[in-house]
């Protein structure tokens, strides 16, 4: 994912009809799907502070047609997107703290 152009921004819908917004970490697209690694935001900073950092792996699923985000239920296919996104970011940081000062 490139943050160049800011924040990636997701809002989902719950089965009670509340809108809940995420940032989007990092998008896996492989052999058992696409998935999405995403953290919840907060309007409020102080529960932004309050937030223990905890990102969601969400599927991307056709539903009639439609693609919407549904929680990845199989146990071990998250363990290892989990293992990969862990991974990717530990790169994504890397990178970040090799960047010269002036960013270049």
């Amino acid at each position: 994912m490139n943050d160049e152009f800011g924040t990636d921004l997701l809002t989902l819908v719950d089965e009670e009809g509340e809108q809940h917004e995420f940032e989007v970490l990092d998008v896996i697209d492989n052999d058992e799907g696409c998935f999405y690694a995403l953290l919840p935001t907060f309007d409020d900073p102080q529960d932004q502070l309050q937030a223990d950092g905890t990102y969601y792996i969400f599927e991307v699923i056709d539903e009639n047609g439609e693609e919407q985000l549904a929680e990845v239920e199989d146990e071990a296919l998250l363990d290892r997107l989990a293992a990969e996104f862990e991974r990717h970011f530990e790169e994504l940081y890397d990178e970040e703290d090799e960047l010269p000062e002036d960013g270049e």
